[in-house]
C-alpha cells in the first residue's frame, strides 16, 4: 500500500468531516462520533458529484444534489433502497498526519 499524507489531525474533529485531496483525487475524510476515522472517494457515487457541499450530522453524509445520504461508519446508501455506496479508502494516522492509500496518486494538475 502506498498511503499519502492529506492533512495534519487536527483538520477533522470528532463529528466532523473534511475534504482532501491526494494528487488529482478527492477525499472525503469524516470522524463519526463515538467512532474512528473513515476516509471515502469525494464523490457521491449515485451521479458521481463531488462531495464539496456535502452536510454531515456525525453520523450521516448528505449529498447535496439529490439528498442521497450515507452512513459514514459502513459507506452505504441509507435514504434510497439501492446498493450504491461511498469508496472506501485505507486511512492510517501517523504521527500528526491523516494518511489514505488512494492508489496510484497522479500530480494534481498546475494552475493554467
Amino acid at each position: 500500500m502506498a498511503y499519502t499524507a492529506i492533512c495534519h489531525i487536527s483538520a477533522v474533529s470528532e463529528g466532523g468531516m473534511g475534504l482532501f485531496q491526494a494528487g488529482k483525487k478527492s477525499v472525503l475524510v469524516v470522524w463519526p462520533a463515538g467512532s474512528e476515522l473513515k476516509a471515502y472517494r469525494g464523490r457521491c457515487p449515485h451521479a458521481d458529484m463531488p462531495l464539496t457541499e456535502a452536510s454531515f450530522d456525525g453520523r450521516k453524509v448528505m449529498c447535496p444534489h439529490h439528498q442521497w445520504g450515507f452512513d459514514c461508519a459502513s459507506g452505504k446508501c441509507v435514504t434510497h433502497a439501492v446498493r450504491n455506496a461511498l469508496h472506501p479508502y485505507p486511512l492510517r494516522v501517523e504521527g500528526e498526519e491523516i494518511q489514505v492509500d488512494v492508489g496510484p496518486v497522479k500530480p494534481a494538475r498546475a494552475p493554467a
